[in-house]
């Protein structure tokens, strides 16, 4: 019995190979100028490479963070790539690579609150003025102080009334009367030689503290000078 030739032809047909599962995943990084990069599976896992070579040719460049579709299968170099890309848009990473990204995240550091510049500059004009007005009253007081150290120093007598320019007016005695004491004041003088009459020294030992005229304390001032002892009597 001749062989069926329609069952031959059937038997020759090559047998169907099934199509490998599609996944999804977006593309975690990307390396443009040396056309790869790698997917971060929406299931989990080891990310996968990826080449331009498997993408559409439809002139666009691939981004970081578009969704993709694609089959997981085996490279020239026998390591595991995806094969048939398709795009689909820019998402959201999966759940579980979103969930290491942040527990390897650093925590935001605290910001430090920024003092507000119109209060800065407010209070160094505060400073440099108070400064110059503790500085100016300084000088003045150094002034004050140098004037009065100029000064000549005041007299410790005063004027008589009716005094006039002794350039100008006639010598005159300065000899006291014997008998007469003057308007005197305690004007420092202590010696016999200082005295003008015998009235004044004695005011002078009666009135007047530490006076130098009177030795022996007998009452009676310069004895030898201006009241001698028998003239007294």
């Amino acid at each position: 019995m001749s062989p069926d030739p329609t069952h031959q032809a059937r038997d020759r047909s090559p047998t169907p190979h099934p199509q490998p599962a599609r996944l999804t995943g977006i593309l975690r990084t990307w390396h443009d100028d040396r056309d790869y990069g790698f997917i971060a599976p929406a299931h989990g896992g080891r990310e996968i490479f990826v080449h331009i070579s498997q993408f559409p040719r439809d002139g666009s460049r691939p981004t970081e963070g578009e969704r993709l579709d694609y089959s997981a299968g085996l490279g020239r170099d026998g390591k595991p790539q995806a094969l048939q890309v398709s795009r689909k848009a820019l998402g959201q990473e999966p759940a579980s690579r979103q969930g290491q990204a942040t527990s390897h995240a650093r925590p935001p550091r605290p910001t430090q609150p920024t003092a507000r510049p119109w209060i800065v500059t407010l209070g160094l004009g505060a400073a440099i003025t108070v400064t110059a007005i503790w500085g100016y009253t300084q000088i003045q007081a150094g002034w004050h102080r140098a004037d009065l150290q100029q000064q000549p120093p005041a007299s410790s007598t005063r004027p008589t009334a009716g005094a006039t320019d002794t350039a100008d007016a006639p010598p005159t005695s300065t000899t006291t009367p014997a008998g007469t004491v003057p308007d005197h004041r305690c004007d420092g003088r202590q010696h016999c030689s200082q005295m003008q009459s015998c009235a004044e020294a004695t005011w002078f030992i009666n009135h007047c503290p530490g006076m130098k005229m009177d030795g022996d304390n007998d009452g009676v001032p310069c004895e030898q000078e201006l009241c001698p002892v028998g003239a007294m009597r």
